[in-house]
């Protein structure tokens, strides 16, 4: 008999900069943390486990991205949900909740995932913009990374545009769009005049994957993106990678369950 048999689906988004990355860290302030004790706090246990759909770095953002709750016993969360967002502060905010088969496994149930990365040049740049925007000192021009961002589309081993750590072994990932435009999402004087955005939708990514690649349209030419994509396994200068800030888990996409 399963320990936790009632299974819950939260639609999630939150501010990174005011948080470690997603998953806990000792000492530290991370959005699976922050849960953790504001559902400890409202439901008077902590008899519950989380998965969230991505485990975003340090510093990035989510506007939607999903979580899924295990609890004992079957509990009223929608009727909760005001309470539990009022805890959490305004920097995370559960959107929606639905029971959903305890044998959902939420990791695979993800279809593809859009992250979208928010730039502007430097002059002209409003101090508040920086919560949102990354301010860079020089980068190629619209047709140029719009060029260069269209070589990143398919199934690649992209070892050399992510942080390559101990026990990852396969580094092939699929990109099914990606493309670089000017913004409206942000206007007013908080924000520069001109905001550029580069948009990526994949199956999956990797570690400081979707940083490395803005870098990469900001400063590489298209040969030497090419080059890192054929010839993965050679030794290259690290690809620099991206501020944080600039960076949003833009939409999560399930399959059907």
């Amino acid at each position: 008999m399963l320990s936790r048999p009632y299974s819950y689906l939260f639609e999630i988004s939150y501010y990174g900069a005011r948080f470690k990355g997603w998953a806990k860290q000792k000492g530290q302030p991370t959005v699976e943390g922050k849960l953790e004790r504001v559902f400890r706090f409202i439901l008077g246990h902590e008899d519950f486990r989380f998965i969230g759909s991505s485990r975003t770095d340090s510093g990035v953002s989510c506007r939607q991205g999903f979580v899924q709750l295990f609890l004992r016993e079957k509990t009223d969360l929608e009727t909760l949900l005001p309470v539990l967002n009022l805890n959490l502060s305004g920097e995370i905010v559960l959107n929606s909740v639905r029971e959903v088969p305890r044998d959902l496994n939420l990791i695979q149930a993800v279809s593809h995932k859009t992250y979208r990365y928010f730039f502007a040049e430097e002059h002209s740049f409003p101090a508040f913009a920086s919560a949102f925007v990354t301010q860079v000192h020089q980068f190629s021009d619209l047709d140029k990374m719009e060029e260069k961002a269209q070589i990143f589309v398919g199934k690649h081993d992209f070892r050399a545009f992510c942080k390559v750590t101990p026990n990852k072994t396969d580094f092939v990932r699929e990109v099914i769009e990606a493309k670089v435009y000017l913004t409206e999402e942000f206007a007013g004087n908080f924000f520069p005049e001109k905001v550029y955005c580069f948009e990526v939708t994949g199956t999956g990514f990797l570690y400081n994957q979707v940083r490395k690649m803005v870098a990469a349209i900001w400063h590489f030419s298209s040969d030497e993106i090419k080059e890192r994509l054929a010839n993965p396994e050679k030794e290259y200068k690290q690809v620099p990678t991206a501020p944080a800030h600039g960076l949003v888990l833009w939409e999560t996409v399930l399959r059907d369950f």
